[in-house]
């Protein structure tokens, strides 16, 4: 009599095919064993055998002939509902997830009473009442609204939530949750289903890794003991403390170190850091660089067994009353302590202390490994850093040794200096007293840092000091420097000192300059250096144009000097840049603050000169290294020169001309020795040189005696025979003389005798 649509779909007829046919048309002809009372074996149009449930209803209504309804259900179907069923019993019963259905006003519906935050708090008279009233801890205004969103929208939401839930309200924990709208059969929202999970350990973990990611890229960025404490209690305040001290061995600030394991209670430990939140306003009991005095015990436990000491709950009453934490844990309400030793390959470096004050739950074995994580982490950064000022000091130590100490004695210029070794360890310079009253300037900077570089430097300036003493030119000394650094770039070594000490060497600049005070001239040549600065009497000040050479041991030499005359009384700076040296026309800064300090007061000290350019407050890359000379000249009544003919006749008249200017000078005492190296060096002149040849006798602070002639052989030291009838000149000028030597110029040579003057 009615045919619906699922019959349809179910067996295949229409329903017009359907209407007013016998029953027995859609019955299989054999029932088999399909009958059990509620199964029977129907035929689809196609033939094929379906399986179904079947439902009988007598329909009874008055006035109405009797009729049945037969609802047909596949087996299928049947098992699905049973399945949906058991699902709805597991997440409602049996599940540990959270799940809770409510209404469109948020009332509760249903619930799984062993949910997570609900277990043992709340029972089956929760149905009917609000979610919020049911955890007002768990649920607030911005849950109620997504919820709503849910419902209204008909669309899911996943987020993460954290609150207090009923079971536990003295405690935050984080749920991970998802809101699911429900749907009638007309699809009419009807309300919304609530599923979480408490996640909080995961979370928690999560946090942690975070942590210990974030203290690891914060933790370490210089090699600085006070600045990497700072950096560690800015990493855990206040993500793990209220209020954090680092306190360090008082050794470890100057690089040196207990041997590993423990130490005693009478350890010193001097504050390197404190740090507390904001909102609290704490007070450190010790002010940063002051000494520590350990009382607490777990302090002294820490300290004495090297591990990390878990107080959960600091009793007031317990802690000595005559500690100066004492009174400022009181008052900043310091209610749980950690105490981690910072140990790195089992030696002890200090003890960080951490304190809860603000949160209410106390420290617990998990903040306890958290905190001697970071600590460890933080402790090999610390003795990374404390290594590193050992080898510094080092250093420090070693280039102070190497580098003059005082001026030597000489009178073409008064000197001064001012070398940072603690922010430019790898600058050098030397002054060092020519032949002639000749004075040379150097300075530099190795490629490195570190006592490598400081080893390299040693090499290098003493490379310098031989090849002065031979009276180089400028520009000829650094090319036998680049040659030796060059040469020592190709060996082969296995010691890894030696090959760095070498490496630093390489790349170095220098800046060479030797002045007259007899002609008054400055020769200067550079490799890869900034330029000097030359201020007259007057304060004129003026940037050398320098050409610039290729740093030692790189680039294609040669190198060229260039010649300038100042006037008595100039001063000359030299100073250290920037290892690069600049491409641009403009004049770096510390070469504009320099000639400003010079040119200001000419006549000003040029000890207070240095003093004024170090605090000028250049930039931090330009060193902290600056040589300073005031030009002297020599008088003409100090020097006198002549020019002999290359005949053997002038010896006996130049002997006569020194000594006439001997009387002069009052000089007699060295008469004799001076007539013997006159004779001797003015015979050697015109018999092996050729002419020209030069006399000149400098009274300076010692007699200086120089003879020049054109060629460019120089006479050798000869120990003759008792039957050699000559080659004893130069031995006895040697014997009579304070020191003596040969210097070489483009015209020929020189050989010059010193003699002191009492």
């Amino acid at each position: 009599m009615e045919w619906s649509p699922e019959a349809e779909r179910l067996l295949g007829y229409s329903e017009k095919e359907a209407l007013g046919r016998h029953v027995s048309l859609f019955l299989a002809q054999e029932q088999g064993d399909v009958e059990d009372g509620e199964q029977i074996a129907a035929r689809h149009r196609a033939g094929r055998r379906v399986v179904v449930r079947a439902a009988v209803e007598t329909l009874a209504r008055p006035g109405v002939p009797l009729r049945w309804a037969v609802r047909l259900s596949t087996v299928s179907d049947t098992v699905q509902d049973e399945i949906d069923t058991a699902l709805l019993r597991a997440l409602l019963t049996d599940s540990p997830l959270g799940v809770q259905a409510v209404d469109g006003d948020l009332r509760l519906l249903r619930l799984n009473l062993s949910g997570p935050g609900v277990s043992g708090a709340v029972g089956h008279e929760a149905i009917g009442r609000h979610v919020r009233d049911i955890a007002p801890g768990l649920i607030d205004e911005t849950v109620e609204q997504k919820l709503r969103h849910t419902v209204e929208s008909g669309q899911p939401l996943s987020f993460l939530h954290s609150g207090r839930p009923p079971s536990d309200p003295t405690h935050d924990h984080v749920y991970s949750v998802t809101l699911l709208p429900l749907r009638d059969s007309a699809d009419h929202a009807v309300g919304a289903l609530i599923a979480s999970q408490d996640v909080t350990e995961r979370e928690q973990a999560r946090a942690r890794l975070d942590l210990l990611a974030e203290a690891g890229a914060r933790i370490g960025t210089t090699l600085e003991v006070r600045t990497t404490a700072q950096e560690l209690l800015a990493a855990t305040v206040p993500a793990i403390a209220d209020i954090a001290t680092v306190d360090v061995l008082d050794g470890v600030l100057h690089g040196e170190a207990y041997a590993p394991g423990p130490v005693g209670k009478q350890a010193r430990l001097r504050r390197v850091a404190f740090k507390g939140a904001r909102e609290r306003g704490a007070r450190a009991a010790y002010d940063t660089g002051e000494l520590v005095e350990y009382l607490l015990p777990a302090h002294i436990a820490s300290l004495t067994e090297l591990q990390p000491i878990l107080v959960p709950h600091l009793r007031y009453g317990e802690t000595p009353a005559d500690d100066r934490r004492t009174p400022h844990i009181r008052a900043d309400g310091a209610h749980s302590l950690m105490v981690v030793p910072l140990a790195a390959r089992g030696v002890l470096l200090g003890l960080v202390s951490f304190y809860r004050a603000q949160a209410t739950d106390p420290y617990d074995k998990g903040d306890l490994v958290l905190a001697s994580e970071l600590c460890a982490r933080a402790a090999v950064c610390l003795d990374n850093a404390r290594q590193y000022t050992r080898e510094h000091k080092t250093a420090q130590a070693l280039q102070r040794t190497l580098l003059p100490r005082s001026a030597p004695f000489q009178s073409a210029a008064d000197v001064a200096w001012r070398h940072d070794s603690a922010q430019s360890p790898g600058d050098w310079f030397d002054v060092i007293s020519l032949s002639g009253a000749r004075v040379a300037l150097v300075v530099g900077r190795m490629a490195g840092e570190g006592i490598d570089a400081v080893a390299a430097m040693g090499q290098l300036c003493t490379a310098a000091n031989t090849l002065a003493a031979q009276d180089l030119a400028p520009d000829e000394l650094l090319g036998r420097l680049h040659d030796m650094v060059t040469g020592r770039s190709h060996e082969t070594t296995d010691d890894p000192r030696a090959a760095s000490a070498r490496n630093h060497m390489q790349g170095a600049s220098c800046l060479y300059a030797v002045y007259d005070p007899v002609s008054r001239r400055c020769t200067l040549a550079r490799a890869g250096h900034s330029t000097a600065v030359v201020v007259d009497p007057q304060g004129v000040p003026e940037i050398c144009d320098i050409p610039e050479g290729p740093l030692l041991g790189t680039g294609h030499p040669p190198y060229r000097s260039v010649d300038m005359e100042l006037r008595e009384g100039t001063s000359l700076g030299l100073f250290n840049t920037a290892p690069a040296p600049a491409k641009s026309a403009a004049l770096s800064s510390a070469a504009q603050i320099l000639c400003q300090i010079l040119s200001s007061d000419p006549c000003r000290d040029l000890s207070d000169s240095c003093e004024a350019f170090i605090r000028a407050g250049k930039p931090a890359d330009e060193g902290s290294l600056v040589l300073l000379a005031r030009t002297r000249a020599l008088s003409a009544d100090q020097v006198s020169t002549w020019i002999l003919p290359p005949d053997p006749a002038v010896v006996t008249e130049a002997r006569a001309m020194s000594l006439r200017q001997l009387a002069d000078w009052g000089l007699g005492d060295l008469a004799f020795a001076t007539e013997l190296i006159v004779s001797e060096l003015v015979t050697n002149a015109i018999r092996y040189g050729a002419g020209p040849v030069g006399l000149r006798l400098i009274r300076d602070r010692g007699l200086i005696c120089e003879v020049s002639d054109g060629s460019s052989t120089a006479p050798h030291l000869r120990y003759a025979y008792e039957t050699d009838e000559g080659g004893r000149g130069l031995f006895l000028i040697a014997q009579i003389a304070h020191r003596w030597g040969t210097r070489y110029s483009a015209r020929g040579k020189t050989i010059w005798a010193e003699q002191a003057i009492a």
